[in-house]
């Protein structure tokens, strides 16, 4: 039996640790690595090592009585939320650690929210409840406070713990009436379904609750069951030491087999990754985590064969940077290289931008921008810098729209035609097709949404990435001598650019979600600042001689107030962000006005349809 396991948590809440314990007490190594010795095993990479932080999420395997698991430890901190985030596509089930003494984090809010959206079954560890000071019970009832009242103690007297895991879901809320027991079967389902979520207590450092987890986790999970034909998730992108490119995958039905040929591309090697190590195999079944070798068109996020994981991701960088390279390096000649690493962080978002002979990326913070530095120093032998980051916004419509793109130059021929509709904000993009196969083969139309999916559509209004949209094919023609595939690519993009250009468009911005603490004599002043901030927010609430405020705001508005805040407060206030969500620009006609875009002149987004000009 095989279980597909993350570790989650928020910065120094001892996860990395609580990976090595596990390995450890499996015997999967033979001594526990420590982070501040710089011998972790699954922190591997000197800058990881060096910043005592996990970068990239990698795997390791160990066995567990009958059970065979591939642990993935992701990264904490979140400038690599991007990366943890990528890694949740192939979890069976999650470990969020929580530190006893930090308790629950802003950004462990984040993660619960990830955890939920993907959909991912999850016990809780509350670690380094060793540390003087920690109170078991204060922790717990945080947790059911703010994370979920379906969390339940599993190490509690057995009466309190029957009594609440019966209101965690309807079938043991029954059996506990009727005066049956609650099985194992149902609390695995109830596990499975998330109405419940086991929280264990102990000491990763000193080996305390470990085994007891483990013990859990393989009595409780189930096993996933999975369809015969090949399907897959990519979900991360890398390069090995001698620069060979990995396409990581999690198999999600059929198997996978050395000289399957996937698409138009032959796989040259399978390998299943323990920490640094691997073993090349001749095939993996359904559940299998693994690299392939000879994949070079893969991208993150992809879905091969008859996997259909379409989940729009989450979190992504807020500001946008300009990368400023040595005065001796023309732009566009790095452009190969960067679009490798880009194939590794897409969370980047490269571009070229023509006019200006610059190129723009997105980051996630202070942190990636020196990871980063040291990446190009490493690959490339080259020291970039970056611009002060500015806003990364977005756009969306209002109203429904057809786009029509029709290609026919001398000799060429495609036609496509796209429904444009509004989704609720978050959704990101979609993308389906309602055309018959009569009307349009199905190999055109797979053609069609590959180019939909491949490249980031500009909207009309500033030129930002589109989102929260669904793109549906309603119509197309090929021809059946002419048409190549490249003809759709273009067919495509201008119907997308033209359906744009005939609704309604809206400008989007990204708005954090942040916790207030602040001494009471400050609050009138945080909270004209807030309102000035076009923040929404709840009431506050006061303990002692401290106030908390929790509420969301523009990122443009927010993002530099911590130090006015330690100014007035005398250093004595505080304010935690996390991303929230993208949504309507609070002074969209200022961004507008200054962006200076005019959709008519971009001609990297041509709207227009081309016609053979001899009829």
């Amino acid at each position: 039996m095989r279980q597909n396991i993350g570790i989650l948590a928020a910065v120094d809440s001892g996860k990395t640790t609580l990976a090595e314990a596990i390995l450890y007490q499996s015997g999967a190594v033979k001594k526990m690595g420590r982070v501040d010795n710089q011998d972790a095993f699954l922190d591997h990479f000197a800058l990881e090592r060096a910043r005592g932080i996990t970068i990239f999420s990698k795997q390791a395997i160990f066995h567990w009585k009958d059970w065979e698991i591939n642990l993935l430890d992701t990264p904490g901190h979140i400038d690599f939320s991007a990366e943890m985030e990528r890694t949740l596509t192939v979890l069976d089930y999650a470990i969020l650690v929580i530190s006893g003494a930090s308790g629950v984090q802003g950004h462990t809010k984040t993660l619960w929210k990830l955890l939920r959206r993907y959909h991912i079954p999850t016990f809780i560890f509350v670690n380094k409840l060793d540390q003087n000071g920690v109170e078991k019970e204060n922790v717990y009832a945080e947790l059911r406070r703010k994370l979920s009242g379906n969390i339940v103690d599993f190490q509690a007297e057995k009466e309190e713990w029957l009594d609440e895991l019966s209101m965690c879901s309807e079938e043991m809320m029954e059996a506990t009436l009727e005066e049956r027991e609650i099985t194992k079967e149902m609390i695995s389902f109830a596990i499975a379904r998330e109405e419940l979520f086991p929280c264990y207590f102990g000491s990763a450092l000193k080996l305390m609750g470990v085994e007891i987890l483990l013990d859990a986790i393989t009595e409780y999970a189930i096993e996933k069951e999975y369809p015969e034909e090949f399907g897959a998730i990519v979900y991360k992108i890398t390069r090995d030491f001698q620069g060979t490119r990995l396409t990581h995958i999690k198999v999600t039905g059929g198997e996978v087999k050395n000289k399957m040929v996937i698409g138009e591309e032959k796989v040259n090697q399978i390998r299943i990754y323990n920490g640094i190590r691997f073993e090349s195999v001749s095939d993996v079944g359904a559940g299998t985590v693994c690299a392939l070798v000879g994949l070079n068109h893969t991208y993150v996020g992809q879905s091969l064969g008859e996997d259909h994981t379409a989940i729009p991701k989450v979190l992504e960088p807020v500001l946008s940077y300009e990368m400023i390279l040595p005065e001796d390096i023309v732009p566009n000649m790095v452009m190969p290289k960067l679009k490798e690493m880009a194939e590794e962080f897409p969370e980047l978002q490269l571009q070229w931008d023509e006019k200006a002979q610059s190129i723009r990326v997105k980051l996630m913070g202070a942190v990636q921008i020196e990871i980063l530095q040291n990446l190009f120093k490493e690959r490339m032998d080259m020291d970039v810098t970056f611009s002060e980051g500015r806003i990364a916004y977005k756009e969306t419509i209002q109203l429904s729209a057809e786009g029509i793109g029709h290609f026919e130059p001398l000799r060429h021929y495609a036609e496509v035609h796209l429904l444009l509709e509004p989704l609720p904000r978050g959704s990101g993009l979609i993308f389906s097709s309602k055309v018959s196969s009569d009307m349009l083969a199905v190999n055109w139309q797979n053609l069609i949404l590959t180019h939909l999916k491949e490249r980031e559509h500009k909207g009309v209004l500033i030129g930002a990435p589109v989102t929260d949209m669904r793109m549906t094919i309603v119509a197309g023609r090929a021809h059946n001598k002419h048409t190549e595939g490249g003809d759709f690519r273009q067919a495509t993009y201008r119907a997308v650019r033209q359906g744009l250009m005939q609704t309604e468009s809206i400008l989007l911005e990204p708005y954090y979600e942040f916790r207030l603490e602040i001494p009471v004599v400050n609050l009138g002043r945080a909270l004209n600042d807030l309102n000035a901030m076009f923040a929404k927010f709840d009431p506050p609430e006061t303990e002692g001689e401290m106030a908390s405020v929790v509420g969301v705001a523009p990122v443009a508005c927010i993002q530099n107030y911590q130090a006015d805040l330690l100014t007035y407060t005398k250093g004595q206030g505080h304010i935690f962000l996390s991303f929230d969500r993208y949504d309507e620009c609070h002074n969209s006609e200022e961004v507008i006005s200054n962006a200076m875009y005019d959709p008519e002149l971009d001609i990297s987004s041509p709207c227009g349809s081309v016609f053979c000009a001899h009829g």
